[in-house]
C-alpha cells in the first residue's frame, strides 16, 4: 500500500513508516491504549459481555442492515450480572449499550445532515467494541486512535456513515472531541457494484502493472 501511495505521487508527514510525534502508528502496538478506554467503558456501564455466537446472531429475528458488516444485535446478553468479574476482555465479546430510539444526527462536510436512530429495531443496535479473540474491535480502535493523535477531520467513504454514529456514542462514554466527517461517495464500476480491495482487476497494483502511468490513474480517480 505504501508503495502504490508512493507511486501516485502522496507523501505524508507520519506514519508507521515515517514516525511522528504520536506513534506508534500499527495499531499491533497500541494495545494499551485499547485496554484503557475498554476498562473505561466498563467502569462507566457503557459495555456487556456478551456470549452470542456467530450462528445465534444468524438464527436471530434481526437480521443485518443493507451495506453494513454488524448484524443488529437483539439483546440477548444484555442483563448480564457479571460485568465486574473481568479484569480483562479476552474470552468474551464486549458490546456498547445503546439506548433504544437515541437519534444520533451529525452533519458530514460532503453529503450534509445524517441522522441514525440507535435501538434493535433501529438503524443498529448494541455494538461491539472488543472481540472474543482479543482483537479490539474496528469502532473502538478507530476512535481511541483518533482521539490519540488529535485528528481533526476524518476522510472515508460513505458506507461508513452508520459507522460513524456508532462512534459518536464511544466519543462521548469516553470524553473524547468529535472531529469532522467527509464520506466519499463509492467508486462502482459499470454493473453499479463497488470496488473493494478483494476485487482486484483495478487495484493499483494491477493498474501499475499493465502500463497504466500515475497521471492516469489520478485523472481516472478525477483527482488534479
Amino acid at each position: 500500500m505504501f508503495d502504490d501511495l508512493h507511486w501516485l505521487g502522496i507523501r505524508w508527514s507520519e506514519g508507521p513508516d515515517c514516525g511522528g510525534a504520536y506513534g506508534p502508528y500499527s495499531q499491533s502496538e497500541r494495545r494499551a491504549h485499547y485496554l484503557e478506554a475498554w476498562r473505561r467503558l466498563r467502569e462507566g456501564g457503557f459495555v456487556y459481555p456478551c456470549s452470542c455466537s456467530r450462528k445465534d446472531l444468524a438464527q436471530a429475528a434481526s437480521a443485518p442492515n443493507d451495506g453494513d458488516d454488524e448484524p443488529v444485535y437483539p439483546g440477548t446478553c444484555r442483563e448480564r450480572k457479571d460485568v465486574g468479574e473481568f479484569a480483562e476482555p479476552a474470552g468474551v465479546n464486549w458490546r456498547f449499550r445503546v439506548l433504544d430510539g437515541e437519534a444520533i444526527e451529525f452533519t458530514d462536510l460532503n453529503l450534509g445532515r445524517q441522522r441514525y436512530v440507535a435501538g434493535k429495531n433501529f438503524d443498529f443496535g448494541d455494538f461491539l467494541v472488543w472481540r472474543r479473540d482479543d482483537v479490539p474491535a474496528y469502532q473502538l480502535a478507530v476512535v481511541v486512535d483518533d482521539a490519540a493523535m488529535r485528528i481533526t477531520e476524518v476522510v472515508r467513504g460513505a458506507d461508513l456513515l452508520k459507522s460513524t454514529a456508532r462512534q459518536l456514542l464511544l466519543m462521548r462514554a469516553l470524553e473524547y472531541p468529535a472531529p469532522e466527517y467527509f464520506h466519499c461517495e463509492l467508486v462502482r464500476d459499470a454493473a453499479g457494484t463497488r470496488l473493494a480491495k478483494r476485487h482486484d482487476a483495478l487495484s493499483i497494483r494491477h493498474l501499475r502493472e499493465s502500463g497504466m502511468t500515475a497521471e492516469k490513474v489520478l485523472e481516472m480517480a478525477g483527482m488534479p
